[in-house]
């Protein structure tokens, strides 16, 4: 029988990463992850795999690209101004095609802001966050064992398709505690790695880089990135919708307001409010269908996170102007079930035909 243990999001996080088969951690501390780092230094070496605590972000970005273009599965986890250090080395590895699994427990900023919980770093993980033309899956949990889930899932990701993916948690999601279902049958093998730079005895050498100078060569290289990216929108998109078929608003969210909202559709409906959710679980690619569709039948949209409006923009990019789309935005806190309820009332009225 599977295992149920109580742990907290972040030390869920690890043991999924060590499900999986993380053969390499490399890390910096930062608030609110600390507990993620501490528990890899614990478990890491106790498996005979490695775990080093890094000089800087920087280095250790830098060791998972090394480890990854060894074929290893490596990873890394931080919290939003170390995860922007870490950015240019994510562009690195997302030009060299090289899987990797980064997690970031989001707190509040601009710049060293708070240890609170935010959403803030949105656009930041949607919009890549370095330089260049590329793409990072993006995986946000509601839960610990979601923690648990998807960061095991990440690798399988990152390795089927050659990229970066990014589980994007916040601070509530990384520190709160919860019943977690741990599976007692290993995990499947990783596949095979043939483009590894593990040695060219008995073959051709392999060259990883993500410098391109011949003449359009770096255009044509970027295509193939482009129908990577293409591949992963049309294999790869995931979401949940609840009570979404006739709901007059549709409520958009992610993390841990998604469960505020989930409390929100119970009591709307409860008070003859019809109410739906839909929560995007691949924050990139964007379930943008999935909302055009409820526009079908829906009268307004109402985006709630924990920012001053980031993935709303998305929400009115699928819709193009079909339906109203609001928004109710904290930067540093969660919005009440009450409050959601009494925004999407107030929406809803202001959407109808004067």
């Amino acid at each position: 029988m599977p295992n149920r243990e109580l742990m907290s999001g972040n030390d869920a996080a690890g043991e999924g990463a060590i499900y999986a088969g993380c053969d390499a951690y490399f890390g910096y501390p930062i608030t609110p992850q600390n507990e993620f780092t501490a528990h890899m230094a614990a478990r890491m070496p106790e498996l005979g795999r490695v775990f080093i605590q890094a000089e800087s972000e920087l280095a250790a970005i830098s060791m998972v690209y090394g480890a990854s273009a060894a074929g290893k599965r490596a990873m890394t986890s931080s919290s939003s101004p170390g995860i922007s250090l870490k950015q240019e080395g994510i562009s690195y590895i997302a030009g060299s095609r090289l899987p990797a699994v980064v997690v970031n427990v989001q707190r509040g900023g601009p710049g060293l802001g708070g240890i609170g919980p935010s959403q803030g770093d949105y656009w930041q993980a949607t919009r890549g966050g370095g330089h260049g033309d590329y793409r990072t899956i993006v995986l946000a949990p509601a839960s610990a064992q979601d923690m648990f889930d998807f960061t095991a899932q990440a690798f399988d990701l990152a390795d089927r398709y050659r990229m970066c993916v990014l589980v994007l948690a916040d601070a509530y999601i990384g520190q709160m505690m919860e019943p977690v279902v741990v599976p007692d049958e290993p995990a499947p093998p990783p596949p095979p790695k043939p483009w590894a730079v593990t040695g060219c005895a008995g073959r051709e050498p392999v060259v990883i880089r993500s410098l391109f100078l011949g003449e359009n060569e770096l255009e044509e290289h970027n295509y193939r990135l482009g129908e990577d990216y293409r591949r992963v929108e049309r294999e790869a998109l995931r979401w949940d919708a609840v009570q979404v078929d006739d709901a007059d608003v549709v409520l958009v969210a992610y993390g841990m307001c998604s469960r505020l909202c989930r409390e929100a559709v119970a009591r709307g409906r409860a008070g003859g409010l019809r109410l739906g959710l839909i929560r995007p679980i691949t924050l990139w690619p964007f379930p943008s269908q999935a909302i055009v569709d409820a526009a079908g039948h829906a009268q307004a949209f109402l985006a709630v996170e924990m920012s001053m409006g980031q993935m709303v923009e998305d929400v009115r990019l699928a819709l193009e102007g079909r339906r109203p789309v609001g928004l109710l935005g904290r930067p540093a806190a969660v919005s009440e079930a009450t409050e959601i309820c009494e925004r999407a009332a107030a929406l809803l009225e202001s959407s109808r035909p004067q």
